[in-house]
Order: structure tokens, then sequence, then C-alpha cells
């Protein structure tokens, strides 16, 4: 029994305890009673102008968050400032390993690494198809 104790010591990192005339039991630390499921979120943000960057280029660091980002307004107003603002958000998807991808002309979508956006057959869009 005292491998067996051993073992789930090992395997978990926790301490088994065993009293005389009680049962067995594992004592856990309270931050690792806590549930830490991690959630996914989807965001969508509108960029009227380059300061809006900001917020998108935090939650992507976040590293749980899938932006879907309307760029038609700054398109609208300053091309300059748009091809700066998608290229702060392509470095940053670079730098987490992530993707970014081009929806239509007025979208695009940021990913974090361990979500894969589907292009359609041969890498084309989908609506292409």
């Amino acid at each position: 029994m005292d491998k067996f104790k051993d073992f789930l010591n090992k395997l978990t990192g926790k301490t088994v305890i065993k009293k005389e005339n009680e049962e067995e039991f594992i004592e856990l630390e309270p931050d690792q009673m806590r549930n830490k499921t991690a959630k996914v979120f989807v965001k969508y943000f509108i960029l009227t102008d380059f300061a809006d960057i900001k917020p998108v280029i935090d939650s992507l660091r976040e590293g749980y968050t899938i932006a879907l980002i309307k760029i038609k307004p700054l398109k609208d107003k300053d091309m300059n400032e748009l091809k700066r603002a998608i290229s702060k958000v392509k470095r940053t998807c670079e730098a987490i390993d992530g993707e970014i991808v081009g929806i239509d002309e007025d979208w695009i979508v940021a990913v974090p690494n361990f979500i894969e956006v589907y292009k359609g057959e041969n890498g084309e869009d989908a609506e292409e198809e």
C-alpha cells in the first residue's frame, strides 16, 4: 500500500494521508480545488482609427480570444492607418503563433495558435468555391 501512496504522490503532486482507522484521502491546496477551465471568447472590434487597435492586441495576447475585426470605417477614413493597424495585428499574431485572415473587404479575423481558420479547398476562400 505504501508503494501505491508513493505513486499517487508522484502522479498528482499531492500528499496522500492515511490515519489509523480512517479512510485514505488526498489533501488538496485551496487554489487546486477551484475549477480552472479556460474559455475561448469571440470578440468583435470596430476600427475607426489606429488607437482602436490596442484592445485587439491586448485581447489576442491573453491567448483565448478570437477577434473579429471590422476594418471598413478605418478603410474609408485613412488607408495608411489601416495598413499600420493590420500590420500591428499581423505582428502580434506571428508572436503568439496565431493566424490572421481576411474574411472579405470589410472584416479580418485573428485567432490564437490552437485555432485554425478553414480557408476552403486548396487554401481558397470558402465563398469562392
